[in-house]
């Protein structure tokens, strides 16, 4: 509290907050970890040790790689740091492998990425009006949000102790938000259209960004009481985005495509032959999908004992 003191007298309150949460999560290094420790160890092992060919084939472990492409380039590249750490962590048949030299490289390597994220946050930051706020730090919406998104405790739990790279990922999504609000919308789109290759989960906030280009962007003009002038709607930015979105497209799957390997790829991506709900996690979707499947499996149960005692 004494170095956000400081800070706050000399306007510095931002980086206070960023250096405070850092050496938190400096703190947690040594705390458990879940599977998805090995998860991450095995995929740098898989994109280190094997031709690209290969990623998306390699089951030696049971955590094969189920990510996008960007994602696996980005275990390659961390993957050339990790072996000045300890060789031993890229092995494929090194299962469950753990040193203490792996889980300072695994643990700072999520502490490193996060950089991105504390500037997301400040870019969100600026597109904030504070002016008509109170004089108080802790009056003004800037210093709530920062504190709200960088001391995120859910953020926290998942990503230094049950180990994830979730903060990386919503700084990707983040800056593109600010980008948008920015309007520099072209960039925004080219940010999402990253992170969708990164993790395809956030392909649930496609439809909101869509809409949101189509009526920011796509239409140039507005009626003066708000509304679209239909007439105003550009053909030429429509295409422009497909573009960008084409483009990413084509940089993350083309050598897959190249290699003849995108089914492969799609069935790591979209795993349906082994059940729309994973053994170890269930999203709301399939959460809402698992609970109506139940219902409808029992309602099916009584309708046959009542057909088959009103047959009698």
């Amino acid at each position: 509290m004494a170095a956000l003191t400081i800070a706050t007298g000399t306007g510095n309150w931002f980086s206070a907050l960023a250096l405070g949460v850092t050496l938190l999560k400096c703190l947690l290094i040594p705390t458990y970890h879940s599977t998805d420790f090995e998860v991450h160890r095995n995929w740098l092992a898989i994109t280190h040790s094997l031709p690209i060919s290969q990623w998306y084939y390699e089951a030696t472990s049971e955590w094969t790689l189920d990510y996008p492409p960007f994602f696996a380039w980005f275990e390659y590249i961390l993957s050339h740091v990790a072996k000045y750490f300890d060789q031993e962590m890229l092995n494929v048949h090194n299962l469950n492998y753990s040193s203490s030299r792996t889980l300072l490289f695994q643990r700072f390597s999520v502490i490193f990425m996060d950089v991105l994220f504390v500037y997301a946050v400040r870019e969100c930051c600026k597109c904030i009006d504070g002016k008509k706020v109170g004089k108080e730090l802790t009056e003004k919406p800037k210093f709530i949000l920062s504190v709200l998104l960088l001391w995120n405790f859910g953020l926290l739990i998942v990503d230094h102790i049950h180990f994830q790279y979730n903060g990386f990922l919503f700084g990707l999504m983040l800056l593109s938000i600010a980008r948008l609000f920015q309007k520099r919308h072209m960039e925004g789109a080219f940010l999402f259209a990253v992170l969708l290759h990164f993790k395809h989960i956030y392909l649930y906030v496609a439809p909101a960004y869509g809409v949101y280009l189509l009526r920011s962007y796509c239409f140039t003009a507005n009626k003066p009481d708000g509304s679209i002038r239909w007439k105003s709607f550009s053909f030429v930015r429509v295409i422009s985005l497909g573009l960008v979105v084409f483009l990413v497209s084509a940089l993350s799957l083309g050598p897959f495509l190249a290699l003849n390997q995108l089914p492969q790829v799609f069935s790591r991506l979209f795993p349906f032959k082994r059940g729309l709900c994973h053994a170890y996690w269930a999203p709301n979707f399939w959460a809402l999908y698992n609970a109506l499947d139940k219902v409808l499996s029992v309602i099916g149960m009584v309708a046959s004992i009542f057909y088959s005692d009103s047959e009698y």
